[in-house]
């Protein structure tokens, strides 16, 4: 059976790149918010773009807390978060003040540190990122992968067992997690060609 993807549609997100990436793969893919297309998918991507404080608020005012919360802690569904998508995965978040997070990975979401480098915020554009190879969404790189990012927060996980990748911005930021079915990517698949395609078809796959 071929995987049904469910994208979330929360009002705040990139859902229509992530679907046409997923269709070039071959992947049956829907976009909803709808309980029962939630349930029935074999796979959940989470998107996003903005501040963790509006992501939280309208997955809140859709109802979509619950059911994402019994599909991917209860019912160990595999989901992959995007961005915003992974940042909400998080304990909490402070961007503008504190918000608590979905809380699949214990961590916390906090600002780039650029006080020690000539860098600006966002955070955008191309960037190399070191994989631990022995993590499913990391799996099969030939060589270092690079990616596409916008962002200026960054994920701070409790447990540095669950980072599978790693870039470098002023620091060291994670750019990947996996914790059992649950993956994040801090950067855009969708817009990150090759690399980018095959960490959608490793989760996929997973």
């Amino acid at each position: 059976m071929s995987p049904q993807v469910c994208i979330i549609d929360y009002g705040i997100g990139n859902v229509g790149s992530v679907k046409n990436a997923l269709q070039f793969l071959g992947v049956s893919t829907v976009i909803s918010s709808d309980k029962k297309m939630i349930q029935e998918a074999t796979h959940l991507i989470l998107p996003g773009v903005g501040s963790f404080g509006d992501g939280m608020r309208n997955l809140k005012e859709r109802n979509l807390v619950d059911i994402l919360k019994e599909e991917v802690i209860v019912n160990k569904k595999k989901i992959l978060g995007i961005c915003l998508g992974m940042q909400l995965f998080a304990s909490h978040g402070f961007e503008h003040g504190e918000f608590e997070g979905l809380d699949f990975i214990s961590g916390k979401i906090i600002q780039i540190d650029i006080t020690q480098s000539k860098l600006r915020l966002p955070h955008i554009g191309w960037n190399n990122v070191t994989v631990v190879d022995d993590k499913v969404i990391t799996k099969s790189f030939e060589q270092e992968p690079i990616f596409y990012f916008v962002h200026s927060f960054h994920f701070i996980p409790e447990e540095r067992s669950v980072v599978a990748g790693i870039c470098t911005y002023g620091h060291d930021i994670v750019a990947l997690v996996e914790s059992g079915n649950i993956f994040g990517t801090q950067f855009h698949p969708e817009k990150s060609h090759v690399d980018g395609l095959h960490v959608l078809k490793n989760f996929i796959n997973a």
